[in-house]
C-alpha cells in the first residue's frame, strides 16, 4: 500500500509543472472586426481572439484600442480580460 501511495505522489509531483505552461499573455492593439455570431474579436495584429458567452461586447467597436489578456487553449486565443485604452 505504501508503494502505491508513494508512486502516486511521485507521479503527481512530476506532472504538476505541466499546468504552468498554460500561462496568460497580453497584447495591446486596435480592434479590426467584431464577430458577434462567433463571439470573437480580430485585432490589427491579424489574430483572432475568442470570447466566452458571458463576455460583454458593450462599448467595443472597430477602431477602439484595447489590451487583451488571453490564454492559448487548443490553439485558440481565449480572452480572459479586456481593457479599453484611453
Amino acid at each position: 500500500m505504501r508503494f502505491v501511495v508513494a508512486t502516486l505522489l511521485a507521479t503527481a509531483s512530476f506532472l504538476s509543472p505541466i499546468s504552468g505552461f498554460a500561462e496568460s499573455a497580453d497584447v495591446e492593439a486596435t480592434i479590426k472586426n467584431i464577430d458577434m455570431s462567433n463571439l470573437s474579436l480580430t485585432l490589427d495584429d491579424g489574430k483572432t481572439y475568442q470570447a466566452s458567452e458571458e463576455f460583454n461586447f458593450e462599448g467595443l467597436k472597430a477602431g477602439v484600442k484595447v489590451i487583451v489578456f488571453y490564454t492559448e487553449v487548443d490553439g485558440k486565443r481565449v480572452i480572459n480580460d479586456l481593457d479599453i485604452v484611453q
